[in-house]
């Protein structure tokens, strides 16, 4: 990074770009790397348009095709997972500043054995917090219990030094909001460990297409928590851009990474240019 560049995209294999980034550069680091699931992950875009013969029905009788737009797709296998995902883990460690903290992003197939490797790295009294995020769509099983909450595992460098301001955080609705007062109910309640947040919907104007978007109000509510305005935050597997889309909203400062080509044209469809330094 050169003097004065404040956000900043980067195409390629990210622990290369990780190693050449000067330590205790970020405030904040929240990364979520591919979850191991052994399959390759895909999400189709439809468009609707009028036709005469079209297949589906809408508004006032009007009948509509379905047009396939884009598959973005992406292979989520690797022989060794974590002989992939630890050395980038150190470098994100030495990344951060004292007071920083980082955010890990995994599903219920690696969270354990990445709690085991962080807790090694930064030292049990560094972990802060498993939140569960809970969400409620998608397919649902029928020979168990449906999987419907992704893990995020939250680490500080120094548990005397880190930075975590809640009164800043988006608030959420009370679930029984007749058992406190008016007042506490329009205001909603302060967040858990639990986060209850849809995931990104399909029809919604926050969609890209991109196969593994994350929700806005997520990363959002960690950067409010857990940064100041002006303060530098990193995101090593971008992907759509979602890390970059809640910082420009909240006046802070990003570094970007991805090696898919199709990522950082989303990033720069999502973003646009002004202000943010794009490389290779």
């Amino acid at each position: 990074m050169r003097s004065g560049e404040s956000n900043i995209v980067w195409r390629g294999d990210n622990l290369p770009i990780l190693q050449g980034l000067p330590s205790d550069s970020f405030k904040m680091i929240y990364t979520d790397p591919p979850f191991n699931t052994g399959r390759t992950q895909q999400r189709s875009s439809l468009k609707t348009v009028r036709s005469d013969n079209g297949s589906r029905v809408g508004f006032k009788g009007q009948a509509y095709d379905s047009v396939l737009q884009s598959v973005s797709r992406y292979d989520d296998t690797f022989a060794d997972y974590w002989a992939f995902l630890e050395p980038r883990l150190r470098e994100l460690f030495r990344l951060l500043t004292d007071d920083g903290t980082l955010y890990l992003h995994l599903d219920y197939r690696e969270a354990h054995y990445a709690k085991v490797v962080l807790d090694a790295m930064f030292g049990r009294e560094c972990f802060l917090n498993e939140i569960i995020w809970a969400y409620d769509y998608g397919a649902r099983s029928t020979r168990k219990w449906p999987a419907k909450h992704d893990t995020i595992l939250v680490y500080v460098k120094d548990p005397e030094r880190y930075h975590f301001n809640n009164v800043e955080v988006d608030r959420e609705p009370y679930m029984a909001p007749g058992l406190v007062t008016k007042e506490k109910a329009e205001r909603g309640k302060l967040p858990t460990d639990v986060w209850w947040h849809t995931i990104v919907s399909p029809t919604g104007k926050e969609k890209t297409g991109y196969a593994t978007q994350k929700p806005l109000g997520i990363v959002r509510r960690m950067i409010q928590a857990s940064t100041e305005p002006g303060d530098r935050v990193l995101d090593c597997f971008a992907g759509s851009g979602t890390l970059g889309a809640a910082s420009l909203e909240l006046n802070r400062r990003f570094v970007l990474i991805d090696q898919n080509p199709e990522a950082i044209k989303v990033i720069k469809q999502r973003l646009g240019c002004d202000g943010i330094v794009y490389r290779t």
